[in-house]
């Protein structure tokens, strides 16, 4: 697995730099207050106030998406394989150990890489005129600014702050992601005789990967709105984990409503579904000339 993360770089990297774009938009939704006529809570609206400020503000935190995708999706594809392995032992693959694996294999990735991560990146997201407001100056530089600032200022354990959402929101959307994957290349390897053991063609890989991609962010986007905005806050002194993400969750429910757990759903879609595809082909990809190696 390892040799596919080293394949890939120029061609992921890429993909990291469009979609960073997408994910940059929804983080901004999501922290955009309903309480504020900012203009900042639909999608249109909130891509001209960033426009209007700078198009660079659409590149913020996409720095710890690079250094991250390649742990993360090497994490992801090996860990969920050999919990499938473990769960399996001499039986046949079931829908409820690829459900199982997959959801061990999002917390595995959570705690490993992607916490430490989104927090960097949703603070870095996070800066500007749309959420500070006019005057606003920076407080992080760039990565290697915010993770030294973070730890300075709040401790190495900020950094892993909204560890337990982010690995609910992975573990929920892994789970859902790779179980609709696997079942949708059972089938139409069952459904084309010509495939029935064999591996599809890349775009019935990449189809069936956009699918997938798209269904793991419509079972959890309550989780990534409430996630984003624990990461984006620091906790006070003293205070827990816990009592940190409650306070965060009763003054969103009273003072915007259910609704704003659903902030930034499309920008989510359309920058996960489109880059699972090619994940999901690069995997395929370098799995099979892994095995054919051996």
């Amino acid at each position: 697995m390892a040799s596919r993360t080293r394949s890939a770089p120029p061609g992921r990297r890429k993909v990291s730099s469009l979609t960073n774009l997408i994910d940059t938009v929804k983080v901004r939704m999501q922290l955009s207050s309903s309480r504020r006529a900012d203009g900042g809570q639909g999608l249109l609206k909130t891509v001209a106030c960033m426009f209007k400020q700078s198009p660079s503000v659409f590149y913020k935190g996409f720095e710890p998406v690079i250094v991250g995708i390649f742990p993360k999706m090497g994490i992801r594809f090996t860990s969920f394989e050999a919990y499938k392995q473990m769960l399996m032992g001499t039986g046949p693959l079931t829908s409820q150990n690829i459900f199982i694996a997959g959801l061990a294999a999002g917390v595995t990735e959570a705690v490993t890489v992607t916490t430490t991560m989104e927090v960097i990146k949703v603070r870095l997201q996070a800066q500007g005129n749309h959420i500070g407001g006019p005057g606003y100056i920076p407080k992080y530089r760039n990565m290697v600014h915010a993770f030294y600032t973070i730890v300075k200022e709040e401790g190495i354990s900020a950094l892993f702050n909204g560890m337990s959402l982010t690995a609910l929101r992975q573990a929920t959307n892994v789970s859902v992601n790779l179980t609709v994957y696997s079942k949708l290349k059972e089938y139409l390897q069952q459904y084309q005789p010509a495939y029935t053991g064999k591996e599809l063609p890349v775009y019935q890989t990449a189809l069936i990967g956009l699918v997938a991609g798209t269904a793991g962010p419509i079972s959890n986007a309550p989780i990534d709105a409430l996630k984003t905005r624990v990461q984006r806050a620091p906790a006070a002194v003293g205070q827990s984990g816990l009592s940190h993400t409650v306070g965060i969750t009763q003054d969103l429910f009273r003072t915007e409503g259910y609704s704003a757990l659903y902030k930034g759903i499309l920008p989510r879609v359309m920058r996960i579904g489109p880059g699972q595809a090619i994940t999901y082909t690069m995997y395929e990809f370098f799995k099979n000339k892994i095995m054919a190696d051996q």
